[in-house]
C-alpha cells in the first residue's frame, strides 16, 4: 500500500505532528508500505530513501520561531499526487491543504481521509473572547463549527485523537468520526537508571526538585501559566525546584528572562534526538503540562512511559490518559492553583506512581497497535 501524508504542521522544529508521522513512516517501512511525505520546505526538492519520498515544496515562512511555513503552492500538491498515484491521502491540518487533498482525491478517485489534531476553534476563538466579547465569539464559534462539519465530512474518515473530542464533532455534525489515540515508541521511551548522569551533564544541582516542560512556547500551550508558576515556586521555596523546558516559539524571551531571574531554569531550544528526549523526561521529578486546550498530550504520554508522573491543571482531552493520581492536580488555570498543584505533587510517592504509570502506558499505547488499527481502516476504503 502506498500512503500519502499532506500536512502544513511540519518543521525542524515541530511537534507532536512530526512525531506522528515519523512513527507512521517507521511503522509502513517495517511492513513493507510506501510512505509519500508532503510538506512546505525552504525550497522545493525530493529526499527518496527505500519504502519513502519526502517532497518539499518551497514556501513563506509564517512564523522564525517554530518555522512552520504556509503551503500557497496548491498545483505542486496536484501535480505530486498526480504523478505519485497514492492509495490513500491523510491531510493533517483543517485549511487550504485539506481542500486541496479533498479535490485533488475525487478528481484521480483516491480516498482521502483527515486527522483531527488540533481543536483550532477552541485553540484560537476562545482567546479572542476577551477581545470581541461573549457574543462576537459565540458568532465565530458557530462559523467555526459550521466550517469543521462542512469540511470533515467530505472525507471519507475523519481520524480523532480523544473520545472526548470524538464526541464534540459528533454533536456538531461529523458523521465519520473514529478514534484514533496517539501512541509512544515503547523502545525508547522506557525506565531505565540514567537520572543522575542526565541531570550532572546539563549542570542541574543534585538537591534539586526538577520540573519538566516539553512543547512549543506558544498562547494556546498556556506556557505564562507555568512560567508564572515556577516564579512563585521560587519565591515559596527558594532553592528547591529547577525548570527544564525543551522547547521554542513566541515566548522565547520570556523563557530567557525566567533563566535570568530565577537562576534554576534550563532552557533546551530542541531535542530531535529521541534517546536524548527519554533521558530528559527521566531526568525530571515531575512533567508539567499545564496546557488546557489540549485533544491528546503525547508529551505527557511519553512522560509516563518514561516512569515520571504529570501535574497539570483539570479539564482537557488528556486527562484520560493520566495513570496517576489527579486528585493534587490544579482546579482552575491559575498560576496560583498550578503552584500549588506542584508543590502538593511534590510530596507524594512519585516513584511508585512512575512505575505504575510507565507500565500501563507501555501495555496500552504502542505505536504498533494505533497503525495496525489506522492501516486496516485504509485497506477497508481503497479495497
Amino acid at each position: 500500500m502506498k500512503v500519502c501524508d499532506l500536512t502544513q504542521f511540519y518543521s525542524p522544529f515541530s511537534g507532536g505532528v512530526k512525531r506522528y508521522v515519523e512513527e507512521k513512516r517507521k511503522y509502513a517501512n517495517a511492513l513493507g508500505h510506501e510512505h509519500i511525505l508532503i510538506v512546505p520546505g525552504k525550497r522545493t526538492e525530493k529526499i527518496e530513501t527505500p519504502g519513502a519520498k519526502t517532497f518539499l515544496i518551497g514556501s513563506p515562512l509564517v512564523s522564525r520561531t517554530s518555522r512552520y511555513r504556509a503551503l500557497f503552492n496548491l498545483n505542486a500538491v496536484e501535480e505530486i499526487l498526480e504523478r505519485e498515484q497514492p492509495d490513500v491521502i491523510e491531510s493533517s491540518d483543517p485549511y487550504q491543504i485539506a481542500w486541496k487533498a479533498i479535490v485533488s482525491g475525487e478528481a484521480l478517485r483516491i480516498p482521502v481521509v483527515g486527522f483531527y489534531h488540533s481543536h483550532f476553534p477552541d485553540a484560537y476563538l476562545r482567546t479572542t473572547m476577551k477581545y470581541l466579547g461573549e457574543t462576537a465569539t459565540n458568532v465565530m464559534m458557530e462559523v467555526a463549527k459550521n466550517y469543521v462539519r462542512n469540511l470533515y465530512n467530505h472525507f471519507r474518515r475523519t481520524f480523532v485523537p480523544s473520545m472526548g473530542l470524538a464526541q464534540v464533532l459528533s454533536d456538531w455534525g461529523v458523521e465519520n468520526v473514529v478514534l484514533c489515540e496517539l501512541g509512544v515508541d515503547v523502545a525508547v521511551f522506557t525506565q531505565a537508571c540514567d537520572r543522575a548522569a542526565t541531570r550532572s551533564g546539563f549542570g542541574i544541582p543534585k538537591d534539586r526538585f526538577v520540573l519538566l516542560y516539553v512543547g512549543r512556547l506558544a498562547r494556546e500551550k498556556n506556557v505564562k501559566t507555568l512560567f508564572k508558576a515556577f516564579d512563585l515556586l521560587c519565591e515559596e521555596a527558594p532553592g528547591r525546584f529547577h525548570l527544564f523546558i525543551v522547547g521554542d516559539g513566541n515566548y522565547r524571551d520570556e523563557v530567557l528572562e525566567l533563566c535570568k531571574s530565577t537562576r534554576a531554569t534550563t532552557w533546551l531550544r530542541y531535542c530531535s534526538n529521541q534517546q536524548e528526549l527519554a533521558r530528559i523526561y527521566r531526568a525530571a521529578d515531575l512533567f508539567v503540562h499545564p496546557g488546557v486546550q489540549e485533544t491528546f498530550g503525547l508529551v505527557a504520554l511519553e512522560s509516563q512511559a518514561c516512569g515520571t508522573p504529570v501535574v497539570g491543571i483539570h479539564g482537557s482531552y488528556m486527562d484520560r490518559i493520566i495513570f496517576a493520581d489527579q486528585s493534587h492536580w490544579a482546579r482552575e488555570n491559575s498560576p496560583e492553583s498550578l503552584a500549588a498543584a506542584i508543590q502538593a505533587m511534590s510530596g507524594t510517592n512519585l516513584e511508585a506512581a512512575g512505575n505504575h504509570a510507565s507500565q500501563r502506558v507501555i501495555q496500552r499505547y504502542s505505536w504498533r497497535k494505533v497503525f495496525d488499527r489506522m492501516f486496516e481502516t485504509y485497506q477497508q476504503i481503497s479495497a
